[in-house]
């Protein structure tokens, strides 16, 4: 298939090539070109914007940084993704897409009301729209999606050449749903895992030791094992960085407040995830935030190798 590929970051780049890889036509566009580049390399054509990306292209994906950027790359009335998408005008409500339709799949982390106004947009202009965000990393990550169950049976082959484990969730914007939620549950359980140190320190026992026990323990999680290799270690460099993470945290937590859940945990976790960006963190890994409960404490989570000598950020921490 002709496919654009809007924003080849950090996620957006390893997405795409994988669609290179499967043998598609791949047109890409990134704010830097150099983003770019080792996909031209590979045989992707370069685009100068979203618009032209989008044009002579059957479906355009976008991984982008978040809601903001999504709406200007796409909605943009002069060169915007729909700009350049065309499908032979306008269709009535409940009417499946025809066979030619071209179509929008957005993979970024985004709001759900964001993503439900575009897909208004694109319905409007007979452009059929997947909100897919993901998780991990390809060719194995898992995808989230949402929007109409025909439009997700055409295009989950595409999907699966970048993700192994890949989920309808419900209509448009379920997907954004559903990745928040996890977001949520993996990044105020990272602030509750350093509190929970943090006593262990303050109390005088040996981090060391603990940071062994937890993952064998009730305490065990995958948030978890980034403290040892990250902020044990000193180099809070595991993951993804702290912005991205924050803007996640406080997506999650409006979502919350929009549908009236509780997010208590989420709340105070969002706010010391901004503590961090107002300290010009934000590039950062966003272990990084450590060091805001680190000087509430007044006490820092380190460590030295463990006893067999492997340095924590070379061993996994689920051997004990």
């Amino acid at each position: 298939m002709r496919l654009g590929f809007v924003g080849t970051g950090t996620m957006g780049n390893p997405m795409a090539r994988c669609l290179l890889e499967a043998g598609h036509q791949v047109t890409v566009n990134d704010l830097r070109s150099e983003a770019t580049a080792n996909l031209c390399d590979l045989g992707a054509s370069w685009a100068e914007s979203p618009r032209a990306a989008a044009e002579g292209s059957e479906v355009v994906f976008t991984s982008l940084p978040g809601p903001a950027e999504v709406e200007r790359a796409v909605l943009d009335t002069s060169m915007g993704i729909l700009a350049g998408l065309t499908s032979g005008g306008t269709r009535a409500a409940g009417d499946q897409p025809p066979p030619d339709v071209r179509g929008y799949i957005d993979m970024t982390t985004n709001s759900p009301g964001i993503v439900r106004r575009i897909a208004d947009e694109c319905k409007a202009r007979g452009v059929a729209m997947l909100d897919a965000p993901v998780s991990g990393r390809p060719p194995g990550m898992t995808i989230m999606v949402g929007g109409d169950a025909t439009t997700f049976a055409t295009y989950r082959p595409l999907l699966a050449c970048i993700g192994r484990n890949i989920f309808h969730v419900g209509e448009t914007g379920a997907g954004c749903v559903a990745k928040l939620v996890t977001q949520y549950l993996g990044y105020s359980n990272f602030i509750t895992s350093l509190e929970g140190l943090l006593i262990g320190a303050k109390a005088g026992i040996d981090l060391g030791v603990l940071a062994q026990i937890v993952p064998v323990s009730a305490g065990a999680s995958r948030t978890f094992d980034n403290i040892p290799r990250s902020v044990l270690s000193g180099t809070f460099t595991a993951g993804g960085t702290l912005d991205i993470v924050a803007k996640d945290m406080h997506l999650a937590c409006d979502l919350a407040r929009d549908i009236g859940a509780p997010a208590h945990m989420g709340l105070i976790a969002d706010d010391v995830y901004r503590r961090a960006q107002a300290q010009g963190w934000g590039q950062l890994g966003f272990p990084v935030v450590a060091r805001i409960l680190e000087a509430m404490a007044g006490v820092e989570l380190r460590a030295p190798a463990t006893t067999d000598g492997a340095p924590y950020e070379d061993r996994d921490p689920r051997r004990g």
